[in-house]
């Protein structure tokens, strides 16, 4: 079922992770999952840019054009599915060097579990206030990398002490996909598919 561990994961995530285990869910599950939270952020940003504005702090606040804020969002939403499986891959990878041998379902259970309160943070769009959104998306981010430390020794029937140093491997080459995100939204930018503004 889809997002039936979600309120465990914020209300007791260890034990969520154990039935998480207990219970592998089909690989469309977790797609499922995926692609139906990806949303939450697509949506409420496209909302702030088209409708609210993004207040910077300074002057008027900033609108997209429906088409750029479409294309942007389009965008976005792909690149946030990729970046759960390009995690998810990463994690399978690297298991072998810790004496793992996850399936790729488990490794991307524990990727979409684990960005999922990151995706929620899209909800802080609606009201598009530069500091709120960076406050409330340092919140997810820790609750996230919190997540990703409890769930890796669980999912991936890793010893807690090697789960440390695996999550820490695991965060490490989360945050090097974040800057390629970044990075590749820049140059997309700079070619041409930048923001048009109302």
């Amino acid at each position: 079922m889809i997002l039936n561990h979600l309120m465990g994961l914020y209300t007791h995530p260890k034990e969520e992770w154990h039935t998480i285990e207990q219970n592998h869910e089909a690989l469309k599950s977790s797609l499922s999952h995926i692609l139906l939270v990806a949303l939450i952020p697509v949506i409420c940003t496209f909302i702030a840019a088209t409708q609210l504005g993004w207040n910077l702090g300074v002057g008027e606040p900033l609108f997209l054009t429906q088409q750029s804020a479409l294309l942007m969002s389009g965008g976005m939403y792909f690149g946030l599915i990729g970046g759960v499986f390009a995690l998810a891959y990463l994690a399978y990878w690297m298991a072998k060097t810790f004496d793992a041998e996850p399936t790729f379902t488990q490794a991307l259970e524990l990727a979409s579990y684990t960005a999922t309160p990151l995706f929620m943070v899209g909800l802080a769009a609606l009201y598009p206030t530069i500091w709120f959104v960076m406050l409330i998306g340092l919140a997810g981010l820790s609750y996230s990398v919190y997540l990703l430390y409890t769930g890796v020794p669980i999912i991936m029937n890793i010893p807690e002490e090697k789960g440390f140093i695996y999550a820490s491997s695991v965060v490490t080459a989360g945050l090097v996909l974040l800057v390629a995100l970044m990075a590749s939204s820049v140059i997309l930018w700079s070619v041409g598919f930048g923001p048009m503004y109302q």
